[in-house]
């Protein structure tokens, strides 16, 4: 895909990930690396007792996932513009509307929203030496209106 091409996409959907269950496993790893073993995570039968109904992922958890469904996105252009490497340059904001139950399955899906030059005509050939690519990027819970994260992301690609 050329730049030109890309920045016509801008404000439609890039893909979809495949559903992939949040599982106790994941939540219990996530927690030891992080050092979060808050009860709703992974205590299963004292969070029974909460409103949530049983353990929850970790909202850095669905968050940290993100790379990794990138990776599996279907029905999508992607991003390869032949770069010599891409970054993760940040967000813009992050919110988890609804938490994301141990057992349920989740999906990624992502909007192009903005593409933008960085240093016009410094890199090779005249291009820009850089992109900043702005995503909309949403985690579908299944089963559930509301989503498990929406989150703004920044990814410069280096040509």
């Amino acid at each position: 895909m050329t730049l030109d091409e890309l920045k016509a996409k801008v404000g439609q959907e890039l893909g979809v990930s495949d559903w992939v269950e949040m599982t106790q496993e994941r939540v219990n790893a996530f927690a030891d690396v992080t050092g979060d073993h808050q009860y709703i995570h992974v205590d299963p039968e004292r969070a029974k007792q909460t409103p949530f109904g049983g353990t929850i992922a970790h909202g850095y958890l669905t968050l940290a996932l993100l790379p990794w469904l990138n990776q599996q996105t279907t029905g999508g252009p992607g991003l390869n513009l032949g770069g010599r490497m891409s970054i993760n340059y940040g967000l813009n904001r992050v919110r988890y509307p609804a938490p994301v139950p141990v057992g349920k399955r989740i999906r990624l899906h992502t909007v192009l929203q903005n593409v933008e030059d960085v240093n016009p005509g410094k890199g090779p050939d005249g291009k820009p030496e850089a992109i900043q690519v702005t995503l909309a990027q949403t985690m579908e819970v299944e089963g559930q209106e509301k989503p498990g994260m929406v989150a703004e992301t920044l990814t410069r690609v280096y040509f």
